[in-house]
């Protein structure tokens, strides 16, 4: 039992922690209705509603076809390197950085084995990481603080887009140049197996669903309506998927939920914390992540601050840095750790260098556009 319990904290800390501090809170602002404010209801449904779907959508095989299929006419290593580095890039706008890291990862692995070109395995997979977190900021649904923070904001998505195009292009722009970096050797016998096709029913199904979270991103539908469909659905044609979601994420929400809303009740801390963010917002959240990921760090410093354009950047410029600073980069380091044990080493100290080099970039860029 011993061995369970600590098995659980080592796996889900941010989660444990989050619950901690609720509970450490309540002793100081003891619980009565107002507890219930507390909870951000929009957000929690719609993430569960973007988890189920972006499950379902793996579940299908979509994103392998599609990789299979962009993969089909690689000449050259520099090509390869380019297409499992932008996939993640773009894909995560839209699955989330987890579930793009998820995917994309193992399938990075499978492909340079094939081409027999492993050695380049740890670079190829350290930029995919930093794909998926820079390529996730341009949009709410690219990440779970986008998402909460694009519903406290109050923003149009087309402001956020706006917001967030600059770092993105930037990004887009650096990885590429990373990409050029690589020997250009040609490649040969690159074949994958495309004959498995996605059922079409199910795809389309979930297709209505996706559109439905969108419109419910763009705030033209409620969320609670969405989250009755989806579950609805999930409940009748697709319970398995209910297993799937990351219902440790919705916890760490509720739990930092909990705890800021009774930080903000205490006046002392509240304005310790303010006093702290006033005027650098960014770099506050930056560096925060960099300690308790970037996740938790919007959450906290949300509560204590109304420059929530601020925060959008910071908290995405701060998934860069230390490993656990998006803890989606822990996806990666596992499948690494995982796959090739002897590469660890070598894997943390080529990721927190080039992590670091892109954060600086970006952050002369935001002092630039400030």
């Amino acid at each position: 039992m011993k061995e369970k319990i600590i098995g659980f904290v080592k796996k889900e800390t941010i989660l444990v922690v989050s619950l901690a501090l609720a509970l450490i809170s309540a002793c100081f602002v003891h619980p009565d209705r107002q507890y219930f404010d507390y909870i951000d209801s929009h957000t929690l449904m719609l993430l569960f509603c973007l988890m189920a779907v972006m499950a379902g959508y793996k579940q299908l095989g979509l994103f392998q076809l599609v990789a299979s299929g962009t993969l089909s006419r690689t000449k050259n290593t520099r090509q390869l390197a380019c297409i499992l580095v932008f996939l993640p890039f773009f894909f995560s706008m839209l699955i989330t950085n987890d579930v793009a890291l998820i995917t994309f990862v193992p399938f990075a692995v499978i492909v340079l084995r094939i081409a027999n070109r492993e050695t380049l395995l740890v670079p190829i997979v350290i930029l995919q990481t930093i794909a998926a977190n820079l390529g996730s900021m341009l949009t709410p649904m690219g990440n779970p603080q986008n998402l909460y923070l694009f519903t406290q904001s109050k923003m149009s998505l087309a402001d956020f887009l706006l917001l967030m195009l600059p770092y993105t292009i930037a990004a887009g722009i650096c990885l590429l140049f990373a990409c050029m970096l690589m020997k250009k050797d040609t490649l040969t016998d690159l074949t994958l197996d495309t004959s498995s096709k996605p059922a079409l029913l199910p795809s389309l199904l979930y297709g209505i669903l996706f559109f439905l979270c969108l419109l419910c991103v763009a705030d033209v539908i409620p969320a609670w309506s969405v989250f009755t469909i989806v579950l609805i659905y999930l409940i009748i044609l697709d319970r398995k998927i209910l297993l799937q979601i990351d219902y440790s994420l919705l916890g760490t929400f509720i739990g930092f939920f909990v705890f800021i809303g009774n930080m903000e009740r205490i006046a002392a801390f509240r304005s310790f914390i303010e006093s702290i963010l006033a005027g650098h917002e960014v770099i506050v959240a930056v560096l925060s992540s960099q300690l308790i990921s970037n996740v938790p760090a919007a959450l906290l410093l949300s509560g204590f601050t109304t420059k929530i354009n601020a925060l959008i950047i910071g908290t995405n410029l701060g998934g860069l840095g230390t490993l656990i600073a998006s803890m989606a980069s822990l996806i990666s380091y596992k499948q690494i750790a995982r796959e090739y044990p002897d590469d660890r080493g070598r894997y943390i100290k080529w990721f927190s260098l080039a992590n670091i080099c892109m954060l600086v970039i970006l952050l002369g860029l935001m002092l630039l556009l400030s």
